[in-house]
């Protein structure tokens, strides 16, 4: 998606870092939580400080103080805590932004995938086909999620000149929707999801590239994590 700058707007961020927040116990049953606001678990919490030691060694110390950073959260607990793991030893404010909230997953919220498989056949193949099985349960359009997400992203991304970084702290499918909206590959395949969704505490980064006074945003890293969610101590760590 292109950016149209007015003549008077103020520099943009130098990139964009979306973070998915730590494990839940919902993600853990595989149970479909959208809003609800269910808390990080106690591997949940052991993720968001490896991710948020990650994030500030790969982004912020290496550049000894170069850089600023401006934070924003959903304003949902799971994804606010995981922002606080990262901005407190920076000393950096939070601020929580209703537009990153996760997806809205109507009836279907609170229910495992395999209950929905059993409960509502035709309508699960459809979902998983992204064919909009769900939708019929209330859930929110994606192309509202879409729509809301790159318009926080657009707001907070000239907040700051290209001396800053912006950090977005939100949740898996408001994550892959949001890319795929502003990446326009919802305009390329309407009916498939083309970005899946990140594992729990992982980041994806973007930079932006301008061409005569437009911006485009470039892809650069996608489901990046600590070097240990490489392996078997992500979802089992010796707590």
């Amino acid at each position: 998606m292109i950016f149209n700058l007015p003549d008077n707007a103020p520099q943009h961020v130098h990139s964009i870092t979306l973070v998915r927040h730590g494990r839940t116990a919902y993600n853990a049953a595989h149970r479909l939580q959208g809003q609800i606001d269910i808390p990080l678990d106690e591997v949940g919490q052991w993720q968001i400080k490896q991710t948020a030691q990650a994030l500030r060694e790969l982004y912020v110390e290496r550049y000894h103080g170069q850089r600023k950073q401006l934070v924003i959260c959903s304003d949902l607990g799971r994804a606010v805590d995981t922002a606080h793991a990262f901005a407190d030893p920076l000393g950096l404010s939070v601020h929580p932004e209703a537009r990153v909230r996760e997806r809205n997953f109507g009836e279907w919220e609170g229910i495992s995938v395999e209950e929905l498989r059993e409960r509502y056949p035709e309508d699960f193949r459809l979902w998983a086909e992204h064919r909009g099985g769900e939708m019929k349960y209330g859930a929110e359009a994606k192309e509202a999620v879409g729509a809301r997400g790159v318009e926080a992203l657009q707001d907070w991304g000239s907040k700051a000149g290209d001396d800053t970084d912006l950090y977005v702290f939100s949740h898996g499918a408001w994550i892959s929707q949001t890319l795929q909206t502003l990446l326009g590959l919802d305009k390329i395949e309407a009916d498939f999801a083309g970005i899946l969704s990140m594992r729990n505490a992982h980041w994806a980064r973007l930079i932006p590239m301008v061409q005569s006074g437009s911006i485009r945003w470039r892809l650069m890293d996608y489901n990046h994590g600590p070097a240990i969610a490489d392996t078997e101590y992500w979802e089992h760590p010796q707590l």
